[in-house]
């Protein structure tokens, strides 16, 4: 069985359903499972995982019993495993287990070293009558992967122009040496030996120059794909929605978007090469054939040996790969969520506890190289073994020949110039047909990001001027994932346009999730929202973000200038509104005071600036917008009751409709409306602006 990888730390039961589904003959592909099974981020229950393998029309048994009572399985089945994940067991080969892990591979396991992982639980899944093999994964397109090339075509043909003409030279090399030998050398012409020589010499000069210019294109189109295809994916990614970002982990995406490099150094040098190493093949077999049938079959034989042994130790060599670029990517997320949370971990004394399972996680990435290296040593030694006999080989049998008189010294030496051409060609073919197969490691890699459905864009333009900023939810529900509790349910709610609104509510009661649809970073399960009247869908997440400004408890600063942070980096930045925007936030005069002003550099994540500094540069941000619709997640939490009152009476002045989620009595007191939420519904709905005039 071929081990599948999870790409989200939440989705090993989807994982080791397609594993299952695969060794019956059902091959589905992981990408297409998610979209049809939506996943929470809090991941699957064992009810969950027999619901969607029924709909794959699977009948399930799920078991508990005892780890001595394991062999018992019907295999490959389900183990539930570490009480919070899942993994296939493959089979049983006496006290030893082969178990399928979606996080980290193929894993051959004693009992004892079963027993503290596996929780006594397991599920097998049997066929049904309506159950039908067959092969549902989607064929992945370089153009899906890469995006449009301009370009491209003319490169490949100079390329290849060039390397045809230095295949030529080469081709001719061996006739050189064969009129040493054979002519000057054995008629004694000091001329011919000189002309000969001449020749040979003028060859090496039209070689170099010929290598140089290729070399210069080739780095020239390398340069090209990387920025066109780098900028093709990353364009593709932002475009991503929120969720995506949410279930995966930092250092994953970052190993799957290197996974382009791998693509387009295989195809930028394999794509001209395939054509003339063929090329080059089929001519030196052909004067080899003319020099010696003979010798000629032995050179086969041996590359025959060579390809059997390269298809051999293609499957564990990939599977090493992909073991190794996961437990990479788990250790590089790792690092770097280390370093980024510096500060708590220094706090609580974690450090020693961070270093000592980094470095266990380090130790997962050498064994996996170590492991590597060892199938790697044993292919090279095989490798050397089979041409090292061929050599001895054909100069016995080459030399015999000579002896006898049926091939002279120089044709034996022009010969085994052939054949050094002829086997490094082939064996490079050989080479470049696993590599290309090697790619759908990186290309299922980079589906994950490629094929991934972008964020809905709105149809047709519409004029953002007339609308309104008038909120509507109407019997809006959400949930993350079937079969998931309802975080919100039949919600309907409306916000007038310059209205000040407070949503309050117990922690899990779902005012972040209200909030995050609002601003289109979710779909509602059920329902519809309206912007002035136009349906969320309609208007599309650009506009709605153009109306919108937005502090969230997550937002961030990035490395620049505080001018530069203000203005999110408008390249057309007006100082006059990022100045205003400072001095609504109640920032102004604190960057006034900094020696470097407005141009006072901002370290990454905004360290260097206090919590209400950075909360009230990240206000002045969403106000540089002007936008119609304000949208605050305990914007103010981090400020003094005096900053806080300031800025709340500047934000009172502003037409804008403004919408907070607050637990703070200053914060809900400046506000006009306040809205209640407990178990996804609203249990109050109160104008405080005419309580306060009937009170009064």
């Amino acid at each position: 069985m071929r081990v599948t990888l999870q790409v989200e730390s939440q989705e090993c039961g989807l994982a080791c359903l397609v594993m299952v589904a695969a060794a019956h003959g059902l091959h589905l592909d992981l990408a297409s499972l998610r979209r049809r099974f939506s996943i929470s981020i809090k991941g699957t229950n064992l009810a969950q995982l027999m619901r969607y393998a029924q709909v794959l029309e699977f009948s399930c048994r799920p078991l508990r019993l005892e780890l001595e009572e394991i062999g018992q399985l019907r295999t490959p089945c389900i183990l539930h495993w570490n009480l919070n994940h899942f993994v296939v067991l493959e089979k049983v080969r006496g006290k030893r287990l082969v178990i399928l892990d979606p996080a980290v591979g193929r894993r051959q396991m004693s009992l004892e070293e079963v027993s503290p992982h596996f929780t006594g639980v397991a599920l097998e899944l049997t066929p049904n009558a309506a159950f039908r093999p067959a092969q549902q994964k989607p064929r992945l397109r370089l153009r899906e992967l890469t995006g449009r090339v301009l370009g491209l075509k003319r490169a490949l043909t100079n390329i290849f122009v060039l390397a045809l003409a230095l295949e030529v030279v080469a081709l001719l090399s061996p006739q050189v040496t064969q009129w040493v030998v054979d002519g000057a050398l054995v008629s004694a012409d000091r001329h011919l030996l000189l002309l000969a020589v001449l020749g040979g010499s003028l060859l090496l000069l039209i070689d170099f120059v010929l290598r140089m210019a290729r070399g210069w294109m080739n780095l020239r189109l390398n340069q090209q794909l990387a920025l066109q295809w780098s900028g093709n994916l990353f364009s593709h990614l932002l475009r991503l929605p929120f969720p995506f970002f949410e279930k995966r982990q930092l250092g994953d995406i970052t190993a799957r978007f290197q996974s382009l490099a791998a693509i387009r150094h295989v195809l930028t040098n394999g794509a001209i090469m395939v054509v003339l190493d063929g090329l080059v093949t089929l001519i030196t077999l052909g004067m080899m054939l003319l020099y010696s049938t003979t010798l000629t079959a032995i050179v086969l034989l041996a590359l025959a040996l060579y390809g059997l042994l390269r298809l051999a130790f293609y499957q564990p060599l990939r599977n090493a790969s992909e073991e190794r670029i996961v437990l990479a990517a788990r250790e590089n997320s790792y690092f770097l969520e280390t370093i980024r949370a510096v500060l708590p971990l220094k706090l609580f004394n974690a450090m020693p506890l961070r270093q000592a399972t980094w470095q266990n996680l380090m130790a997962d990435v050498q064994n996996r190289d170590v492991a590597t290296q060892k199938l790697l040593l044993v292919f090279a030694s095989c490798n050397t073994l089979i041409f090292g006999l061929e050599g001895m080989l054909l100069l016995y049998v080459g030399g015999v020949a000579v002896l006898e008189g049926s091939l002279s010294l120089g044709m034996l030496l022009a010969f085994i110039a052939y054949k050094s051409q002829f086997t490094g060609r082939a064996s490079q073919l050989i080479d470049l047909g696993i590599e290309i197969r090697m790619l759908s490691l990186h290309a299922e890699r980079l589906a994950d990001i490629a094929l991934e459905e972008p964020e809905p864009q709105a149809q047709l333009e519409t004029d953002l001027s007339r609308i309104a900023p008038r909120i509507e939810l109407k019997d809006v529900s959400f949930r993350y994932a079937e079969g998931e509790p309802w975080v919100l349910r039949n919600l309907s709610l409306s916000i007038e346009a310059g209205d000040a609104v407070a949503i309050v509510g117990r922690s899990g009661c779902g005012k972040s999730t209200l909030f995050k649809l609002m601003l289109g970073l979710l779909q509602p399960t059920e329902g519809e929202i309206r912007i002035g009247g136009v349906p969320l869908r309609q208007l599309g997440p650009e506009a709605l973000r153009s109306l919108v400004g937005t502090v969230m408890q997550e937002d961030q600063l990035l490395a620049g200038s505080l001018a530069e942070n203000i203005a999110c980096f408008d390249p057309q930045v007006s100082q006059e509104r990022v100045e205003q925007a400072a001095r609504q936030a109640h920032i102004h005069k604190a960057i006034d005071r900094m020696p470097m002003g407005y141009q006072t550099l901002v370290a990454e994540m905004g360290s260097g600036l206090s919590g209400g500094q950075k909360q009230r540069v990240l206000l002045a941000r969403a106000l540089y917008k002007q936008p119609k619709i304000l949208a605050l997640d305990e914007a103010t939490s981090h400020l003094d009751l005096h900053s806080e009152h300031h800025v709340v009476q500047a934000l009172q002045q502003s037409s804008a409709t403004r919408i907070s989620i607050a637990h703070r009595r200053e914060t809900i007191a400046f506000a006009k409306r306040l809205i209640c939420l407990d178990k996804g519904v609203i249990v109050e709905d109160v104008r405080l602006d005419e309580a306060q005039q009937v009170s009064a």
